[in-house]
């Protein structure tokens, strides 16, 4: 379109057109939402029905005959009870409280009318209670009073909470790391004793958790996809297809939203990519990224895995996988095409062992690789890795038994599909072990926790394994064996107030900033790992590195330095003593009466005056 005019008028119409079609499909998305709240009421109603129908008919009846049966009044003269009398008779006659024959006493035929009226509203009441205990029995109603009180617990969350579709193993090791971090998950799951069983787990706090199908739009909002404390959507489902519909929805009614989703093909990566940019993970493409890591850079690797697995994690061991050698893979699942491209892209040979016969794949044997003679014939005694990667657990085990048999010497890897396997892949002493749900709950739980962290993570690995090693070293004298507290502090006039004038003069160092308040000469114990400033990051920034306002910066170290850097950044006259070595009063009337500052040059302990 040459006419810039017409063109930022075409480009206005379809912006405003976009955002209506956004605003329509999450009202429909609440109106549905709504609607399956509400299903309790109706349920109830239409149970009800006939029973309370049926007790007014004979509750009706009843006063109707009461009034048109003649009685005497106490003088013996006919007296006819009107409408008022008779249901005042037959409501505590029917509620069995029995006043007595009032205002007079009845005649034979109202006392038999009495006595009908009692056997019909017996039964009457018999048949309602049966038909609220049925009621309170019926599957149908007990899913739909939990829905409501779901959508009630949901609905009176006032903090950001993360909304978990998918709660396995992966879910639950993800909703227990953000529980000690004090946030706040909703959970839902299609299997009822998941949800039931979170009565039963230690959280904190009360985690509302619904038993409904995640692919539903519907049961999404009901779980607070529309609602404004709602920080992040994570789909962790076993299924590919429900995480691929978790995301659709996510996407398309809040778009605002980050969303993490477990993918285990690249197929389902490129389709969920296609609803714009959502963060998907693939374990066993992560596996593979890990394993080529641990290959370049050892000590990069290590650093990796002791932070992606969060305070009070402890150092792990330094591996040595060999860099040249042949490996041999068994299984070409998911696992073992990551594992094989990973590996041959190193420079690495490969040796695939699987019972299906592949074209994609030079190398391969044709056999599975617990029958006899078939470890054997690969030449494992000549390998240097080894690699167990089969959906089976049992057959895992008893390859890398095999292996370790034949060749004691073997960097060996294996692969755990099921939580309760644990304890047998623990006693082997594997050199690597890919837990697929814990992959995707490290990472997810990096991304969630402290985008900083995800960040460093990310360009951590450019920077060599010299870096990384000497980085370790820093982190080991500051926090010992075990990861302390990681934290991210933005230096703006929200969360570090104290500090704005220092920032804007130019002269802000890093240095400065992490002295101990209460003796200027110790630096706290804490290690900066990352500033971002914009889109640029500076990883491990040393002393002298300049800060500015914006900044945010990531650090790892102990809880009691995190909270004297907080003091700096709140508490006012806290910084001059950190920069200048005199302190300050931190109160606005004690500072009038200590006179004017000193120029910020002046020695430490000096003053005017």
């Amino acid at each position: 379109m040459g006419n810039p005019l017409l063109a930022f008028w075409s480009r206005r119409v379809e912006r405003e057109e976009q955002e209506r079609r956004a605003r329509r499909a999450r009202l429909l998305a609440a109106a549905a939402s709504s609607s399956k709240a509400s299903e309790t009421i109706f349920l109830v109603l239409r149970r009800m029905r006939a029973p309370l129908i049926v007790l007014i008919t004979i509750f009706s009846i009843s006063v109707l005959g009461l009034t048109l049966i003649p009685g005497v009044d106490g003088e013996g003269r006919p007296w006819r009870m009107g409408f008022f009398d008779a249901i005042y008779v037959m409501s505590y006659t029917a509620t069995t409280i029995g006043f007595g024959e009032i205002p007079y006493e009845f005649t034979y035929n109202q006392r038999m009318w009495v006595t009908i009226s009692i056997y019909l509203t017996v039964i009457g009441w018999a048949y309602a209670i049966g038909s609220l205990l049925a009621l309170l029995q019926d599957r149908s109603f007990r899913q739909a009073l939990a829905l409501q009180r779901f959508s009630r617990k949901v609905g009176r969350l006032a903090e950001p909470f993360v909304l978990i579709a998918g709660y396995g193993r992966a879910g639950e090791l993800l909703g227990h790391s953000m529980d000690k971090l004090g946030r706040r998950v909703v959970v839902l799951d299609r299997d009822p004793d998941r949800i039931d069983g979170l009565d039963l787990e230690s959280y904190h706090g009360d985690v509302p958790g619904l038993a409904a199908d995640a692919r539903d739009p519907g049961h999404l909002g009901v779980a607070g996809l529309n609602h404004p404390c709602c920080e992040a959507v994570v789909a962790l489902t076993d299924d590919d297809e429900a995480n691929l519909a978790v995301v659709m929805a996510a996407v398309l009614l809040r778009p605002d939203l980050p969303v993490i989703a477990r993918a285990t093909t690249r197929t389902m990566v490129e389709r969920m990519r296609a609803f714009g940019s959502p963060t998907v993970v693939n374990p066993f493409d992560v596996f593979g990224d890990h394993v080529r890591l641990a290959l370049q850079s050892p000590a990069s690797y290590q650093l990796l895995t002791w932070l992606e697995s969060g305070p009070g994690a402890p150092l792990p061991q330094r591996g040595s996988p060999p860099r040249s050698g042949r490996w041999v893979v068994c299984g070409y699942g998911r696992l073992g095409r990551e594992l094989t491209s990973d590996l041959r892209a190193q420079g690495i040979d490969v040796t695939v062992i699987d019972p299906s016969p592949h074209d994609d794949v030079d190398d391969v044997v044709v056999a599975g690789g617990f029958e006899p003679g078939v470890l054997e014939g690969v030449r494992l005694e000549d390998a240097v890795g080894f690699v167990a990667g089969t959906d089976n657990d049992v057959t895992n085990l008893s390859l890398v038994a095999a292996a370790r048999r034949t060749n004691p010497g073997l960097f060996i890897a294996a692969r755990q599909n099921r939580p309760s396997s644990a304890p047998l892949f623990a006693a082997m002493e594997l050199e690597a072990l890919l837990v697929p749900t814990e992959v995707i709950a490290h990472d997810v739980y990096a991304q969630l926790s402290t985008p900083l962290l995800y960040r460093f993570l990310q360009d951590m690995p450019a920077r060599g394994d010299a870096w990384a090693e000497a980085l370790v070293d820093r982190l080991s004298d500051v926090c010992g064996d075990r990861l302390q507290a990681l934290w991210k502090v933005r230096l703006n006039i929200h969360e570090a107030p104290a500090v704005g004038g220092w920032l804007a003069s130019g002269e802000a160092r890093l240095g400065d900033l992490l002295r101990n308040p209460e003796n200027r000469e110790e630096r706290l114990h804490t290690v900066p790992l990352l500033v971002l400033r914009g889109q640029d990051a500076t990883l491990a920034p040393e002393s002298e590195f300049e800060l500015a306002p914006g900044d945010e910066l990531l650090f790892a170290g102990w809880p009691a330095a995190r909270r004297a850097l907080q003091t700096t950044l709140v508490v006012d006259g806290v910084l001059d003593y950190l920069v200048t070595g005199r302190r300050q009063a931190s109160s606005w009337l004690w500072r009038r009466l200590s006179g004017p500052r000193p120029p910020a040059d002046a020695p430490a302990g000096t003053s005017r005056g």
